[in-house]
């Protein structure tokens, strides 16, 4: 089946500038991994979305895409849109972004997903330093851009419970868009699609060479002296909380991909990505949400709190209880959630901010995590980035004030964070986002994986515990990364 018909799409031209065209078809046979190999693995840009919720259930919809139809790369206060260095006469990144997004309004059709059509990409935590003045002394040592998106009008949305693919290929309408001729487009790019689905897949074994070690930017011992540092920031009255982290670099010889396809296995977690991006890939999966807005309610879910798997489940539980009830856990975490009511709160209508399952556990492959919801509804005066930007970064991966907690870290960290503690995901053609924390994440550039990792200090943290807490977070990466190449030698 094919939605809308031509007669239906002439009627949403009047209103909207972008129109989806979907055809589903059966894809019992099929899994994401499977898809994405068929469709996209030769693209230079191409994305995969997935999620698990609850720590073992599968979400509804998986997305993938390739070859997008404009991308936009910002360092500082300079981009490139498809590559070519833009001098537009301001130093306005988010502005242009904002300004490009503007320009694409689609329309909510009913039985399709949330996502039919957008930009993909990520704002990294340094891309904080456009709206805020926070300190800059540290140097750059990863390959990624401050800010990049890019903006898809032919993608596929996995169902995940019907066992069906829906192959959506977009109409950009302007006002000398000849419509008819538009829709056979969309048809046969949707054709396309179909063909290549229809290939058979050549067995895809994991490829991954033998890793070294992971190499942290700290010694041990130099963690620990940041930890007793900021102890001291603490007790002087500065901040309440802060995050320090540490990057680990593990030299590996792989296709990224098979590095995604073993994370997935190893962590899987609400929020699981691949970004393709030329000779760097994006490989995540994490817990936790940044900030959703959907039809105007805002939601965010701070994660504070953490302990490892137990071997057996008496073992587990027992973890978990000492967790809850220690007394530096819920004292952190109640903090966090303060300061995301409080983010929310400053973009919300008065009166709709509330919080939903405070302090519930959910359990992940490696660790065990607290985390609350926090909802509001957004002003008509407000946008979706002044929501982004209220609540970005998170908290939980900054500190409590947030800005001289950055300020904090800009000290004590060693170079820029890049990507870690940024915010990823998409920004739909209906005006709502979903991004989530990039944490748990490997940044893959020509044999090279970065890993970081980061623990929430505070008045009486352990500095050996806190250190621990940041090889624990790595550790489901690391795993992913053997694992990967333990498979690729049985091979």
């Amino acid at each position: 089946m094919i939605y809308p018909d031509i007669n239906e799409i002439k009627k949403l031209a009047a209103h909207y500038t972008v129109i989806p065209v979907v055809k589903t078809v059966l894809a019992d046979t099929e899994t994401p991994v499977s898809v994405w190999l068929k469709l996209f693995k030769k693209e230079k840009y191409s994305f995969l979305l997935e999620s698990v919720v609850g720590g073992d259930t599968v979400a509804r919809y998986s997305f993938l895409g390739g070859d997008p139809f404009m991308t936009f790369a910002a360092r500082a206060t300079s981009w490139e849109i498809n590559g070519a260095l833009t001098d537009s006469g301001t130093t306005d990144p988010i502005g242009r972004l904002r300004s490009l997004l503007s320009a694409y309004q689609s329309p909510r059709l009913s039985n399709l997903p949330r996502f039919t059509g957008g930009a993909v990409g990520f704002f990294s935590y340094d891309s904080i330093r456009l709206w805020e003045h926070i300190p800059d002394k540290n140097p750059k040592e990863d390959p990624l851009d401050d800010i990049f998106f890019a903006f898809y009008k032919d993608l596929i949305a996995f169902d995940n419970k019907e066992h069906r693919l829906l192959l959506i290929s977009n109409i950009v309408v302007t006002p000398d868009t000849d419509l008819d001729a538009a829709y056979r487009q969309s048809l046969y790019n949707i054709g396309v699609m179909e063909d290549k689905m229809a290939v058979r897949l050549m067995s895809h074994s994991i490829s991954v060479e033998p890793q070294s070690e992971p190499v942290s930017n700290f010694a041990r011992e130099e963690f620990e002296n940041a930890v007793n540092k900021s102890k001291e920031y603490i007790k002087a009255g500065d901040i309440f909380q802060v995050v320090i982290s540490q990057r680990f670099a593990v030299k590996v010889n792989a296709d990224p991909f098979d590095l995604y396809r073993t994370l997935r296995v190893v962590n899987p977690s609400p929020y699981m990505f691949y970004l393709s991006l030329g000779e760097t890939a994006v490989v995540g999966a994490s817990p936790e949400m940044l900030v959703r807005i959907d039809d105007g309610t805002i939601e965010v879910r701070p994660i504070a709190g953490t302990c490892r798997r137990g071997k057996t489940e008496k073992e587990d539980d027992e973890l978990v209880r000492v967790l809850v009830n220690d007394p530096k856990e819920r004292a952190e975490h109640i903090m966090l959630v303060d300061l995301g009511r409080n983010d929310v709160g400053r973009v919300s209508e008065y009166g709709s901010v509330h919080v939903e399952e405070m302090m519930h556990i959910e359990k992940y492959s490696h660790v065990n995590h607290i985390v609350s919801n926090v909802y509001g509804t957004l002003r008509s005066d407000k946008d979706i980035f002044d929501a982004l930007f209220s609540c970005f970064p998170a908290g939980t991966l900054s500190g409590a004030p947030k800005i001289r907690a950055m300020e904090i870290i800009d000290e004590l960290e060693k170079v820029k964070r890049g990507l870690y503690g940024g915010a990823l995901g998409y920004i739909d053609f209906s005006g709502n986002i979903d991004t989530c924390i990039v944490i748990r994440t490997i940044v893959y550039n020509q044999g090279t994986a970065l890993i970081q990792a980061g623990a929430g200090l505070v008045a009486d943290s352990v500095p050996s515990r806190e250190y621990q807490e940041t090889v624990d977070k790595a550790s489901a990466q690391f795993s992913a990364i053997k694992r990967a190449a333990e498979i690729s030698g049985t091979n």
